[in-house]
């Protein structure tokens, strides 16, 4: 009795220690199964086998990152209009891509034998992994050439005057570009053999066979639909629905989608922004023209920027800037152009000669000791091409001959310190140091030097126009007064227009990179990534986004969306292209059918069902399946294939319009069976995409919006 009064004395803090236990387990349950309760909270995407971790995702995205950079610095013009906003989308899709072959040929038993994977580390020049390793390797000093020198030293460092220690980290490097090769191996591999699986077996080739050599002699003739008048052919919701039935598997998704209304608002400069930029190009000329100084802060603050450039006359731009330059008196001033973009001011600053171009000879070599005694014998005589003849081709390396450019269409370059320039001039022909140290010896000598050419020294100033903080602050006020008024997908639509915004409306999934300027176009509306993840994360049917802005000094742009439906098995029948392509339909249909009972009393002949047609007769000789320009509708095509050859007059509806035809006769002709040939006409037609055998009936799933933030 003692203990149970104990007990009951008690018993508020045994229940909330019960309570405290209950509530840790449970807690302890949901943590240890989150994927459970939250969903795969660090998967990306998926797709039939392949499922991409947030991690992967984001090394694939730096290393995109960079090879966007390296083309930006190789090529500038080869990515100038690349959208950034697609690099989300292309992570995912080349992730998705590579570990669907990966999972496969894992599955299939692919293995890289060490032959193949020594060839395609050390002898494959494409191997870029391998070739960025080797850039790292001479970016700290360690001079290699060749993958072969690159595996040498590292994983043999004593032997080259290394440290295990020092070496660690690029052996771990390359074990895992190695890696990487064997995967990369091993998905081409699988690609090649999984590409040789979809082949034409006998019955196939026989039937593209026979559809060619095939032919009859046709008499066709052929009346267009053209515009149809909705008002001669109404169509019922009774129809579109049946037709959507009949025609559902079109309009299949492969990822959930939602229909949006979408209203761009790009901001241009007003008229009171244009009368602000010609008054301070007034005042940028006149400042440029009372000083020979830099630009002032106000100029500054005002967005006016002034560049210095020292450039050969071929180098100069064209046009009006070009002539004053070559023309204007120095310290000069004036405006070359002023327009909706903004104006641009040029000031002469001087001229002078300058060598623009040199030939030198450099040596390289491997020690500093090596390389003091290769300059002295160099300095004493010795030809500059039989170094290697002297010395072992392993360690020196000559470059003779070679031009360096001082000045080029971008101005001087820097190429050679002015001291180090001046010093190779001043050596009269002989070798001197450019560069010594642990590594080697780098040495060079003038070997000739270009005549002088006058180097033009040149201010430009630009400004770039844009529209002001108030013009695209009235433009924001009348956006949002337009959403105020109109809260609902509905209204957003319907109102657009008449409050003088161009609404689009678009089909958008998880998959979408941005809003299409034009859809299928891979074109997008800057920074408008941002709405779309606010549609497919936030966005219910019926709701109404806030307003979304581009910010750009010279095109912002603001952006407002409205859901109007969410689906993620088939596009419905109140998505307006479905319901237009539909309606379309429909109305062919009993337009066709209209036509044909109209003319049918006239078959007696082809020459009396053109003539009451008002058309003309197409006679064609060879007419085979599927490649008859007379002829573009496929079932047509079918009906007149498969008939005989009794010269009977037949009228048809078609999709495009109605056709009357006449089969007179039929033939084979005398072309002899090609295997090779069918095969590849077979491969043609099949067009196999091998990502899709892969995922079978799987679908994308893209959760790349949750791991983005919006606002």
């Amino acid at each position: 009795m003692a203990t149970l009064e104990k007990i009951r004395s008690k018993s508020g803090l045994l229940i909330v220690v019960i309570g405290l236990a209950l509530l840790a387990f449970i807690i302890g349950d949901a943590l240890t199964n989150s994927r459970n309760i939250f969903g795969d909270h660090t998967t990306v995407a998926k797709a039939g086998s392949a499922k991409i971790d947030i991690t992967e995702y984001q090394q694939k995205r730096e290393e995109l990152n960079q090879q966007l950079e390296e083309a930006r610095r190789q090529n500038p013009a080869s990515v100038a209009n690349f959208d950034t906003q697609t690099l989300p989308e292309m992570a995912i899709q080349q992730l998705l891509q590579e570990q669907l072959l990966l999972n496969a040929a894992e599955k299939a038993g692919v293995q890289v034998t060490g032959n193949l994977l020594r060839y395609y580390m050390l002898e494959t020049p494409g191997n870029q992994d391998v070739m960025r390793l080797v850039q790292q390797l001479n970016q700290a000093g360690l001079g290699v050439q060749t993958p072969q020198q690159a595996y040498e030293l590292i994983f043999n460092p004593k032997r080259n005057g290394m440290t295990d220690a020092q070496m660690e980290p690029y052996q771990r490097l390359w074990l895992q570009v190695e890696n990487n090769a064997k995967a990369d191996i091993a998905r081409q591999v699988y690609a090649r053999i999984l590409q040789k699986s979809v082949k034409a077996n006998d019955l196939d080739r026989k039937a593209l066979y026979n559809d060619y050599i095939n032919t009859a002699q046709v008499q066709v003739a052929y009346l267009p639909y053209g515009t149809l008048d909705a008002k001669e052919y109404p169509v019922s919701e009774a129809e579109l629905k049946k037709m959507y039935e009949e025609k559902k598997n079109d309009f299949k998704v492969d990822e959930a989608t939602k229909d949006v209304s979408f209203i761009a608002v790009s901001i241009a400069p007003s008229k009171k922004d244009l009368d602000d930029c010609r008054q301070l190009a007034e005042r940028t000329v006149k400042a440029l023209s009372d000083s020979s100084a830099q630009l002032s802060k106000d100029l500054k603050k005002d967005g006016v920027i002034l560049t210095h450039h020292s450039l050969r006359a071929a180098d100069l731009p064209a046009g009006a800037m070009k002539e004053f330059i070559l023309n204007g008196a120095k310290d000069s001033v004036k405006l070359v152009s002023s327009n909706m973009q903004g104006f641009t001011a040029v000031r002469v600053t001087g001229r002078e000669l300058q060598t623009d171009s040199i030939q030198v000879n450099v040596v390289m070599a491997a020690t500093l000791d090596l390389g003091k005694r290769i300059q002295s014998q160099l300095n004493a005589g010795l030809p500059a091409d039989s170094i290697t003849v002297r010395f072992s081709p392993d360690s020196v390396m000559p470059q003779l001959n070679q031009w360096i450019p001082l000045y080029t269409a971008q101005g001087a370059t820097n190429a050679l310190p002015q001291g180090t320039l001046d010093s190779l001039v001043n050596a009269g022909g002989k070798y001197i140091t450019i560069n010594s140290g642990a590594q080697g010896m780098v040495m060079a000598s003038l070997v000739k030097r270009n005549a002088p050419v006058t180097i033009y020294d040149y201010d430009e100033v630009n400004y770039v126009l844009g529209p002001s903080v108030k013009t695209v602050s009235d433009e924001r006020a009348k956006l949002e007064k337009f959403l105020a008024d109109n809260s609902n997908a509905k209204d957003f639509a319907a109102n657009a227009e008449k409050a003088g915004f161009n609404v689009q409306r678009y089909s958008l999934t998880q998959s979408s990179p941005a809003v299409p300027r034009i859809m299928g176009m891979n074109s997008y509306f800057p920074e408008s990534r941002q709405v779309v993840r606010w549609i497919m994360i936030d966005g219910k049917p019926g709701q109404v986004s806030h307003i979304y802005e581009a910010k750009s000094a010279t095109n912002p742009m603001l952006y407002a969306a409205a859901v109007e439906s969410s689906y993620d098995d088939f596009t419905p029948l109140t998505n307006p292209d479905v319901n237009q392509y539909l309606t379309e339909q429909v109305r062919r249909s009993k337009a066709g059918d209209k036509l044909v009972a109209k003319y049918s009393k006239n078959t007696q002949s082809m020459e009396a069902a053109a003539q009451a047609m008002g058309v003309q007769v197409n006679t064609i000789e060879s007419f085979r399946f599927g490649q008859n320009p007379g002829v573009r509708d496929g079932a047509v095509m079918g009906k007149i294939n498969g008939s005989k050859a009794d010269k009977k007059v037949t009228l048809v509806k078609g999709e495009d319009g109605i056709y009357v035809y006449s089969v007179n006769g039929k033939k084979k002709e005398n072309f002899p069976f090609n295997e090779q040939q069918y095969n590849q006409q077979y491969m043609q037609l099949i067009n196999p995409n091998l990502i899709q055998m892969l995922m079978g009936d799987s679908k994308i799933k893209n959760n790349i919006y949750k791991f983005e933030a919006g606002d």
